[in-house]
Parts: C-alpha cells; sequence; structure tokens
C-alpha cells in the first residue's frame, strides 16, 4: 500500500520536471546542477517546518484573519523564501544560468524537490485514508507549486541579465513576494473555508497556468534566437 501510494505521490513532480526540462531544448542545464538543486529543494522541506511551526504559534486571529495569516505569512512566505534561497545560493551563481530561461528551470526544480516531499507526506503518511487525496494534490497542489517556481524563476532571471540596479533590485524583490502572494491567495481559498471564495479557486489556478505559461513561452522563445545568433556568429 505504501509503495503505491508513493509513486503516486512522486508521479506528479516527476512529469513537471520531465517537461520543463525538455522545453530547455537549446542549451540544456547539466542533469547533476539540476538533480542537486532538486536535492537541496527537496531539503528545504526541513527548515520551511521548522519556521512554520513557529510562526504559526503567533497566530492568535480569528477565523478568516488567522487562515489569512496562516495562508501568507506562515506558508506562503516561508515555503517560497527556502525555495528561492536554494535557486539563488546554488544555480543562480554557477556558469550555466547563463540565459532567461535557466532561472525557471532551476526554480521549477527546486519548487519540485519542495513539493515531492511535501507530497509524499500527505498522500503516503498524513491522508492515506483519503483515496482522492493524491488526485487533488497531483492536479492542483503539485503543478500550483510549479507555477510558484515559474513566476519565481522568470523575476530572478530577469533581476540576473538587467545592468539597470534599479530594475535589478526591484525584480530581485518581485522573485520573492510574486510567488508569495500567488501561494498566499491559492492557500488562502482553500483555508478561509468561505464557499463563496471557493467559487473561484478553478478560475484562479486556471489563470495562474495562463499568465506563466505565456512568461516560459516568451524566455523559451528568448533561448532559441539566443542559440540561433551564437550559430550565426560562428
Amino acid at each position: 500500500m505504501k509503495l503505491r501510494l508513493f509513486i503516486i505521490a512522486i508521479i506528479p513532480a516527476a512529469v513537471i520536471i520531465t517537461g520543463i526540462y525538455l522545453s530547455d531544448r537549446h542549451d540544456r542545464e547539466p542533469l547533476k546542477v539540476l538533480l542537486f538543486t532538486y536535492i537541496l529543494g527537496a531539503l528545504t522541506v526541513i527548515p520551511s517546518v521548522i519556521v512554520e511551526e513557529f510562526l504559526i504559534g503567533f497566530n492568535i486571529f480569528p477565523g478568516v484573519l488567522g487562515a489569512f495569516y496562516n495562508a501568507f505569512f506562515v506558508a506562503g512566505f516561508t515555503e517560497e523564501f527556502f525555495k528561492r534561497l536554494v535557486v539563488l545560493k546554488y544555480p543562480y551563481k554557477t556558469k550555466f544560468f547563463d540565459e532567461k530561461l535557466d532561472g525557471i528551470v532551476y526554480s521549477v526544480f527546486a519548487t519540485m524537490g519542495f513539493a515531492t516531499v511535501e507530497n509524499i507526506i500527505y498522500v503516503a503518511y498524513r491522508y492515506t485514508n483519503n483515496p482522492f487525496i493524491g488526485l487533488y494534490r497531483g492536479i492542483f497542489s503539485v503543478p500550483a507549486h510549479a507555477v510558484f517556481g515559474i513566476t519565481m524563476g522568470y523575476y530572478l532571471s530577469l533581476a540576473k541579465f538587467d545592468t539597470n540596479i534599479d530594475r535589478k533590485r526591484m525584480n530581485m524583490r518581485k522573485s520573492l513576494y510574486m510567488p508569495l502572494i500567488m501561494h498566499g491567495i491559492f492557500d488562502f481559498i482553500l483555508m478561509a473555508e468561505i464557499p463563496q471564495l471557493t467559487m473561484i479557486f478553478v478560475p484562479y489556478v486556471i489563470f495562474m497556468w495562463v499568465l506563466n505559461q505565456r512568461k516560459l513561452a516568451n524566455f523559451m522563445y528568448d533561448s532559441k534566437s539566443r542559440v540561433i545568433g551564437l550559430k550565426r556568429k560562428e
């Protein structure tokens, strides 16, 4: 039983990172760097849990305010901070981070590392008696982490390759607070337990996917143009 649940838990992230890896067709990143980024992302579950438990202790707010605090400050801020930290401390500093698409690729690998461990905890251990939890998380939660990663990587790349100091700093800040806001809204809709609010959950998820698919498509086009330009120079 546990093996079957374990497999169910890891499949969504495996599919997503495979898709992102194949999307980087023109200048793929070294597998060892991607793998290490993924592992570091998985390890961020440890500090995230510790900090989240600490922050939950300060949640003195009732009802909807308490849900808002947990969604944005406990889950959103903590998880996005540590996932972003992985990218900044490792792949961001390597010579392989040499085009804008790389920010998205590395950020998604880091976020999928985190999402894999989180999904295993939920599917294989915490909610083993719920046959629908794996399906729900595979359709919504794990892909949502990928979307947050695309947003994060998009702004990290804008920051890395911009020569304007003010814009660089602005995009560096956005690489944290934009995925944080998206993550917070996603969790708040579920935590607030407001029936009218849950009606916008699926439209919100679709909106996030469309918005970030455009970001990914733009950087994929830039990657192709860059490689073609380099070949012409040769």
